[in-house]
């Protein structure tokens, strides 16, 4: 059966910003479209969630935070997007680093989108939550201006520790792979493009 993947896509110039055109290009949009190309070149199978352009608001709600405490889905938009995690096998975000960490719409697509007792179980588990969708990878590409040894080193990999830490390893999910294109601002297009082709899945 092939891998069914979903992209989770957060960048303001959407998805569609991948050619070297003035004010409307982005390296995650590239990126985007280099896997998106590779997965479906093997087969699988590939679900696109662009945040910005489906106009995804990140700010939770009281309403909202009623229903999440409810384990009910938070609006019919973050309801289609649980149906769509689950039915994937992995699940790749792709965003920017904005001071260290992801931009707020991935942050409150977490928030929404992995609710209790709807993507993950409260009381169960060895931490107290575990996962409803056990089979479920997830992959994290983000281009950095920081470089990789000053985010270990300095900064201690924050967006590692919450996502494969909190995000993964304390709900039991199935594993967690980040894939960082460090020092983005200051390569040359043909570093960036070498180094977006050597992206694996």
């Amino acid at each position: 059966m092939a891998t069914k993947n979903l992209i989770v896509f957060d960048h303001p110039y959407g998805i569609g910003a991948s050619e070297n055109e003035p004010h409307n290009r982005s390296l995650c949009a590239a990126i985007y479209k280099s896997v998106r190309a590779k997965l479906l070149a093997r087969g699988e199978e590939v679900d696109v969630i662009d945040l910005i352009a489906d106009g995804f608001n990140p700010v939770m709600s009281r309403e909202e935070l009623v229903n999440w405490r409810l384990g009910q889905p938070m609006s019919p938009q973050v309801e289609d997007y649980q149906n769509r995690m689950k039915a994937c096998n992995r699940v790749i975000f792709i965003f920017p680093m904005y001071w260290e960490l992801m931009p707020a719409s991935t942050k409150g697509f977490i928030d929404k989108v992995y609710a209790k007792d709807i993507m993950y179980q409260s009381g169960a588990g060895r931490f107290g939550m575990q996962t409803l969708v056990p089979n479920m990878e997830v992959a994290a590409i983000t281009p950095m201006a920081s470089s990789a040894v000053t985010y270990s080193e300095m900064l201690g990999e924050p967006l590692v520790k919450a996502m494969r830490t909190a995000f993964c390893i304390k709900t039991e999910g199935k594993g967690f792979s980040w894939i960082p294109i460090d020092q983005a601002h200051s390569r040359t297009s043909e570093e960036l493009s070498a180094a977006i082709e050597a992206i694996e899945l």
